[in-house]
């Protein structure tokens, strides 16, 4: 009887805890349906905000941003790619981490010139706080980078030895010394120039990866997810022709330095096509130094002075009331209109047409505008229409300024301004514009648009080629533009500019001197210039030279400060070929040629780029590598191209370009 009550409550028992366990199993089944329903009509967003948002998110990839060329293929910008390297700890196992700590921070040491201590301190620290996001160092480039991946620890990789690296782009110029104010920007810093122009081009699309969450406030790029690809910028080829702006901005340079100018800038133009070749500006940062960091060209409109003669005069051409036989009496240099006194430089008498251009008188250019047009000065406004001197130009680089003029609608207008138009005051313009209208002289009377693309590629392949654009069909008439022609070149040979006169180069062209600010009290403030085009008998540039606040006391005519710097340029530019021209630039930068023949020499940097030119690429690429320099070549043989020029300042961080035959 006892034994069969031990049995029953053994089974009682049994079938309490079988009976809990159901029970038990039936509430975990029951929360799990219930789980799965909540789950099927739960929507998907909330899942993903209650924990992917939270712990991963999409990041942007950059694109990398297209090169900027100049014409001949030299690169003016390029993307360069920069290594910020960080550290994961949490995957470091802790037999790996003290068989390699002591090398490693040993290697660090060497590299960065800090003592050992200084990284293990750090590393044991973070280590300790299981950082898995620990920034080491940002910026590397890529030979630093490699470098530092093959040190102890690093070198086994992510999983292992915790080594991530995060890869971004960097704009780097190639251009340290010339056109840096020219190239422009477009980032963070603003827009402007050739950068900002093309940055449509040159901007790739960006590409998406995730990110996981570290800790509140980092997150680690999970390399291997990208969500979506970077498609990276096209490559632009500017119209630029970087031997052209070397020759412009050493022949500026030095005409600043001479008489102490403010600024200065210069604008050569291809004349049948428009193409820029070169744009330099230069602003004076602290005595005898200058650099290139605002666009004079586009951004400031100022009164153009006598180069406005040319603008003046060809409209009386066109309309017939001047020829070759017009002659005009300008009495003894002086002239009193409507209240204003107008006075000449250059003596007085009676002037053929020519000679008004060629002595920049004045005196005849007011009278003769005013007979014709005093009494109807809207025909006279018309001929500005007409050459689009009333409009903003259309072109790609932002920041351009809109022309000025006044004209009877203006309450500045009175019975002397047509008379001060005449001689390029009452009205401003940008060098841009007066670079274009000699351009259109120069081009038999077919003005055309500036441009400042030659090409577009994307890999490897031309997708846009420019062509010349023209804005105004026919200036004036074959005559006018004939007579205008012979008038500027006369005033090379005979006027103002004769002391830029060269018998084996014909230039047409013309003198500027403005005084601007002459309403407020100081010392006098000149503006001199020289606009023209050469050679004159057949143009094939179109130049435009202007120096702000030269030293008075040295000088400040148009054609002393402005004019030998268009001599030099037209020399240089035409007169002589590409290695007589090289070779006086580097004889310029105290450069001795001599030492540098021999091909198989010792080649030294010494912070000043070396020719290098006809030696054996498999000599010279190793001897430059070694020196921490980093090359990009093409071809093999000897070296036929390089970038930088010889004599060019270059640090460790710039690459040096070199062609070398096929």
């Amino acid at each position: 009887m006892q034994k069969q009550n031990e049995y029953e409550n053994k089974r009682g028992q049994t079938l309490k805890w079988g009976y809990l366990f159901a029970g038990a199993a039936f509430i975990v089944f029951s929360v799990f349906l219930v789980r799965i329903v909540l789950l099927q009509n739960t929507n998907v967003e909330e899942i993903r905000n209650d924990y992917i948002n939270k712990n991963y998110r999409e990041a942007t990839l950059r694109a990398a941003r297209g090169n900027l060329y100049a014409s001949d293929g030299s690169i003016l910008a390029t993307t360069v790619m920069e290594y910020d390297i960080f550290i994961d700890f949490k995957t470091i196992k802790d037999t790996v981490y003290s068989n390699n700590i002591g090398p490693l921070t040993d290697s660090l040491s060497k590299m960065f010139g800090k003592p050992r201590s200084y990284f293990r301190a750090k590393f044991d620290a973070q280590r300790k706080k299981q950082n898995q996001y620990f920034s080491l160092i940002k910026g590397l480039d890529f030979d630093e980078y490699d470098r530092l991946r093959k040190f102890p620890l690093f070198k086994k990789g992510k999983n292992k030895g915790g080594f991530i690296v995060d890869r971004r782009y960097k704009r780097e110029l190639a251009t340290t010394e010339i056109g840096a104010g020219t190239i422009g920007m477009d980032d963070e810093r603003g827009k402007s120039g050739l950068e900002a122009a093309f940055s449509k081009y040159l901007t790739g699309t960006d590409g998406t990866r995730l990110e996981q969450r570290v800790n509140s406030s980092q997150w680690k790029p999970i390399d291997y997810w990208k969500v979506k690809e970077p498609v990276d910028g096209q490559d632009v080829y500017s119209t630029l022709d970087l031997r052209i702006q070397d020759i412009a901005h050493t022949a500026l340079e030095k005409q600043l330095i001479e008489y102490n100018a403010d600024h200065g800038c210069v604008v050569v133009m291809e004349v049948a096509t428009g193409k820029v070749r070169a744009m330099v500006n230069l602003r004076r940062s602290e005595p005898g130094i200058y650099s290139d960091a605002y666009n004079y060209i586009m951004k400031d409109a100022t009164e153009p002075g006598s180069t406005f003669k040319t603008v003046s005069l060809l409209a009386a051409m066109d309309d017939g009331f001047i020829d070759e036989n017009t002659t005009v009496n300008v009495g003894g240099g002086v002239w009193n209109y409507a209240g204003q006194r107008i006075t000449d430089g250059h003596g007085g008498g009676t002037y053929e047409i020519s000679d008004v251009l060629a002595k920049s008188s004045n005196v005849g250019s007011a009278k003769l505008i005013t007979k014709y047009y005093a009494d109807k000065p809207q025909v006279f406004l018309d001929h500005l229409k007409r050459w689009k001197m009333f409009d903003k130009m259309d072109i790609e680089i932002p920041g351009i300024t809109k022309p000025f003029i006044v004209t009877p609608e203006n309450k500045r207008w009175n019975a002397a301004t047509l008379a001060s138009l005449a001689y390029g005051y009452s009205s401003r313009f940008n060098l841009l514009q007066m670079t274009t209208f000699y351009n259109g002289i120069a081009n038999k009377g077919v003005m055309v648009k500036p441009l400042f693309i030659d090409k577009i590629m994307k890999d490897g392949k031309v997708v846009y080629s420019a062509k010349p654009q023209v804005i105004v069909k026919k200036m004036a008439s074959e005559e006018a533009i004939e007579l205008m022609t012979k008038s500027l070149t006369k005033a090379v040979e005979k006027g103002t500019a004769k002391s830029i006169y060269t018998p084996n180069l014909k230039i047409a062209g013309k003198t500027g001197t403005a005084r601007f600010e002459y309403w407020k009290p100081g010392p006098a403030k000149y503006q001199a210039s020289f606009a023209g085009f050469y050679p004159s008998d057949n143009p094939k540039y179109t130049c435009f030279v202007m120096i702000n606040q030269p030293d008075n006391s040295k000088g400040f005519y148009g054609a002393k400060v402005a004019a030998p710097v268009f001599k030099e340029i037209a020399g240089k530019t035409f007169l002589k070929t590409p290695q007589n021209i090289e070779k006086e630039m580097l004889v310029e930068k105290k450069v001795d040629l001599s030492k540098m023949t021999e091909p198989n020499r010792k080649i030294t940097v010494n912070g000043s780029m070396p020719e290098i030119i006809g030696m054996i690429g498999k000599n010279v690429i190793p001897q430059l590598e070694n020196q921490g320099y980093r090359v990009d070549y093409k071809g093999v043989g000897k070296i036929t191209g390089q970038f930088p020029t010889a004599g060019t300042s270059i640090k460790k961080n710039q690459r040096i370009y070199l062609t070398l035959q096929k």
